[in-house]
């Protein structure tokens, strides 16, 4: 039987070797109950809700699932409108917010498609970078789309995002039928 001085550095080297083969990002889809669509997050989500003011000053509530990893903050919020109407100004709205929390301007929008989508030409992709409330700077890629009158904004921020990370997270975004 080895020494337990022996076993202590054995040990040690085994642990280290486990440690890096576990993913920062554990990629897991599921479809969140009452949300209407399918995620893929790299981390166990919380769940979150709170009312928020939507253009027009209607308040309506906002389920958030949220989770950090890598360095990042992943997270998909969505919202119900009362008529299609509204769904414009949600969109906008939600748009806006994004950009004025990191304290800049709305960046020009990129197009995005996630599967199942409701077509909406507000429906898009930013990237933003701005800083935090302490003032260190901070990125943010954001996707806004809809599903009928439910509004869904996902975004990934963090000081430096990994491109792989946020394609990951956007293109695990489906809508079922």
């Amino acid at each position: 039987m080895p020494s337990p001085s022996f076993l202590a550095p054995a040990l040690a080297v085994l642990s280290i070797g486990l440690g890096a083969c576990t993913p920062t990002l554990d990629w897991r889809e599921f479809e969140p109950e009452d949300s209407g669509i399918v995620v893929t997050f790299p981390c166990r989500t919380d769940r979150h809700a709170r009312n928020v003011v939507l253009a027009g000053g209607t308040s309506t509530r906002m389920e958030m699932l949220v989770c950090e990893a890598g360095g990042a903050t992943f997270a998909l919020a969505f919202v119900d409108v009362a008529g299609p109407a509204e769904v414009a100004g949600a969109l906008a709205g939600l748009r806006a917010a994004a950009a004025a929390n990191l304290g800049v301007a709305e960046p020009p929008p990129q197009p995005l498609m996630v599967r199942g989508m409701t077509q909406h030409p507000l429906a898009s992709r930013l990237r933003i970078g701005g800083r935090r409330p302490d003032g260190a700077a901070v990125q943010e890629q954001a996707a806004f789309f809809v599903k009928g009158l439910r509004v869904y904004q996902a975004s990934v921020l963090g000081t430096a995002l990994a491109d792989e990370a946020v394609d990951t997270f956007f293109s695990g975004l489906k809508l079922p039928s």
